[in-house]
């Protein structure tokens, strides 16, 4: 009799079930208010993949997911649940923003990686705080990301206001970056593959974001660091018996994470809004979570759930524009909802699922894998 599911089960199936699920309790919401479930459904569908234009804004919608995914993904990994991704995405927009201001002449091939390491460094920073906080006075870690999170607001609040804002301006953001300091726009190469686009704010970031992706695999699955991470996360007791240095290895791992986190700023600070604003990161930090939990904390089903919000975000946009009683709080509930079974309900299947194994091939043997 098997005990757990099989890998492909877990990763792959229970996911899709969870999607599936949510759409059809949403469906039903659609019919409530008497709308047809399969035309919104259509809609939405058409609205993020079915022109050039819709598919572009996915994409970027998709970005600013993979990047706050892959940091609360990374740091899951660790047996860390970090909240903070909102905020440390916060820190490195402005990391990104400071060194923008400070050298505007700079050409963009100098200019561009330091802006890029800045955004980096400042949520690295801002992440290992609570990592430090955690490895040596034992301060719970979900408290104080959250916690940071809204330091991150009031800090960025000040500095917008009475520090960095623009000279004449009213409202609470920077100057407007020297051209060198935007990221390429990839209109030209989607251009080049018969994409013709217009208007879009996709930028190389989504290439960046993919890249980033690949790392997290490679240093989690294939370095002696994400040999420590996964042990340290699967049992901190035998992880500290082996002689893996925990304090260490949380701090690292948080670090890392808030790298993840800052790769954001540079599709919404450099790439998209060419300054910095309050509130750019729009809660992306915290829609990173869902992500990270529907992927299983796996790179790769971190980009295919980032994909599926990036849909959500911008067909529900389509679909609120074509079908005004679908308004945009609907499409709100209808992310949460894939939020709900994703996360809180992530394991509502699971024993349904198990049991159904069991009745199908009862004298399987499933053998324990690292996923």
């Amino acid at each position: 009799m098997r005990r757990s599911l099989p890998i492909w089960a877990d990763v792959a199936l229970i996911p899709l079930i969870n999607v599936v699920a949510a759409f059809l309790i949403s469906g039903l919401v659609v019919l409530a208010i008497g709308e047809s479930p399969i035309e919104a459904l259509r809609l939405m569908i058409m609205g993020s993949l079915g022109s050039p234009e819709g598919l572009a804004f996915t994409l970027y919608y998709s970005t600013n997911f993979i990047f706050t995914g892959l940091s609360v993904a990374l740091a899951y990994r660790a047996g860390l649940f970090n909240i903070g991704a909102e905020g440390q995405a916060y820190l490195g927009g402005l990391g990104a923003a400071l060194v923008c201001l400070a050298l505007p002449d700079w050409p963009a091939f100098l200019l561009l990686p330091l802006a890029i390491i800045g955004a980096g460094l400042f949520g690295a920073f801002w992440a290992m705080i609570p990592g430090w906080l955690l490895a040596r006075r034992g301060s719970h870690i979900v408290i104080t990301t959250i916690m940071f999170n809204w330091i991150a607001t009031s800090l960025m609040s000040y500095l917008l206001v009475n520090v960095l804002r623009a000279p004449g301006s009213m409202q609470p953001e920077t100057r407007g970056f020297s051209a060198s300091a935007h990221l390429p726009n990839l209109d030209g190469m989607l251009t080049g593959l018969g994409l013709k686009i217009s208007n879009s704010p996709l930028n190389i970031s989504f290439l960046f974001a993919l890249i980033a992706a690949l790392y997290v695999w490679l240093v989690i699955w294939h370095t002696r660091l994400g040999y420590e991470i996964r042990t340290l996360g699967a049992n901190p007791g035998a992880a500290d018996y082996a002689g893996v240095p925990t304090a260490k290895i949380i701090v690292i791992t948080m670090g890392l994470s808030g790298l993840m986190a800052g790769g954001l700023a540079l599709n919404e600070v450099l790439g998209a809004q060419h300054r910095l604003l309050l509130d750019f990161t729009s809660g992306y930090g915290f829609v990173g979570i869902a992500v990270a939990l529907m992927g299983r904390a796996h790179p790769f089903g971190v980009v295919c759930a980032a994909l599926l919000f990036g849909i959500l975000y911008q067909g529900g946009s389509e679909l609120a524009f074509d079908q005004p009683k679908i308004t945009r709080d609907m499409i709100v509930v209808i992310q949460g909802l894939v939020v709900l079974f994703a996360g809180a309900l992530e394991g509502l299947w699971r024993r349904p699922l198990l049991a159904l194994f069991n009745l199908v091939s009862p004298h399987q043997p499933q053998t324990e894998t690292e996923r």
